[in-house]
């Protein structure tokens, strides 16, 4: 792993925290000399020679915001590009997909930036499980807005309830980077030992928040836009009982403090019904997140990944209505600058005269 200055790493990452949530992509290729081409999948490295390659996306649960991220770039590349074909695998979250891809199980993945800067100063999860190889970074794809929400049928009103204890709540599936950065914010808020934790997966949740066996939780939306997948079953089946619950000045310090997040103070969106009951305004902890990839993965097919998002966005709104509105500058606001960025992913930023010469290029 990398040493260096640990603050200013936090500093790099909390400003990439404004912009988006990470998700990775890996790649195999079909054609050219390639052969097999080992972690790169089938043909990796023979996509240099031509022929068509396969990016096979980590794309964490059903429902997520990364899933629906990565469909519409299947499809982007389906309809738009003359070689790139792009699949979308089920996975167990961001930060799963960190071991996942040194396990060799994922080629590259979706993947949030607090969980890539964990990995890489081997703390929190990592310190006593480190990984030891990292994939390139790619490019900003979604900021996830992440707030709490509580049911009328508890009695829980506002953070400082939860501080009190006695109530079960869940704080999204664990294994999901969103849930890495929410669990470290609960615990610097007071929040995490004196209630009951419902770790199930996001599949799951619908069904006890409709049962009446939680009292609070925590639940996304991407962009600005709309709920993620899960999250709008949460509303669906909730009948009408949830709101936003008040936050007060402690638990904004906490956010404003932790390097993975940002606080954002923003109009409720995406709710089928009035959540406001209790405030009306949406007290966020926002993630950053980038599609990262493996540096088997042929050059040619990562630049082709960001002309797909920079030149056909309406072809991934149409699939993904959340989709972030892309600049060249506002995908490099996920780079930590001591991982590699991903040759492709370079060539891009370069061409696009957003390449900073503090970066490193991965190799090709």
């Amino acid at each position: 792993m990398i040493d260096g200055d640990k603050t200013s790493r936090r500093d790099v990452v909390k400003g990439a925290a404004t912009l988006g949530a990470v998700g990775l992509a890996g790649c195999s290729g079909n054609g050219g000399d390639g052969g097999d081409g080992g972690d790169g999948g089938d043909g990796g490295d023979g996509g240099d020679g031509g022929g068509d390659v396969t990016i096979t996306i980590g794309g964490t649960s059903t429902g997520s915001s990364t899933q629906a991220a990565g469909q519409a770039l299947a499809r982007a590349a389906s309809q738009h590009s003359d070689f790139l074909n792009i699949s979308v695998q089920e996975t167990q979250g961001w930060t799963a997909n960190l071991y996942a891809y040194e396990n060799g199980d994922i080629p590259a993945m979706g993947v949030d930036n607090n969980s890539l800067a964990k990995a890489l100063s081997e703390e929190g999860p990592f310190a006593d499980d480190p990984v030891e190889t990292l994939p390139n970074q790619g490019f900003l794809f979604t900021s996830l807005q992440i707030h709490w929400v509580g049911l009328e049928s508890s009695d829980v009103e506002s953070v400082s309830d939860l501080r009190e204890g006695g109530y079960t709540i869940y704080p999204i599936q664990p294994g999901f980077g969103t849930r890495l950065l929410t669990e470290e914010i609960l615990k610097e808020a007071g929040m995490w030992e004196p209630n009951d934790i419902l770790n199930v997966d996001t599949g799951d949740i619908p069904g006890a928040v409709e049962e009446g066996r939680v009292d609070a939780l925590c639940l996304y939306g991407a962009n600005g836009v709309n709920l993620s997948g899960w999250c709008q079953e949460v509303d669906v089946r909730s009948g009408g009982g949830l709101n936003l619950l008040e936050v007060d000045d402690e638990f904004r310090s906490v956010i404003e403090d932790h390097p993975g997040a940002i606080l954002e103070e923003i109009d409720p969106y995406g709710y089928e019904q009035e959540v406001t009951a209790y405030t009306d305004t949406m007290t966020t902890w926002s993630l950053a997140g980038q599609w990262a990839f493996s540096p088997d993965i042929p050059a040619r097919a990562t630049e082709e990944v960001c002309r797909l998002a920079i030149e056909h966005e309406d072809t991934l709104r149409e699939s993904d209505p959340t989709t972030l509105e892309y600049s060249p500058e506002a995908m490099t606001q996920t780079v930590i600058p001591e991982i590699d960025i991903h040759a492709g992913v370079a060539n891009f930023f370069e061409e696009n005269d957003v390449w900073d010469d503090s970066w490193s290029r991965g190799d090709e």
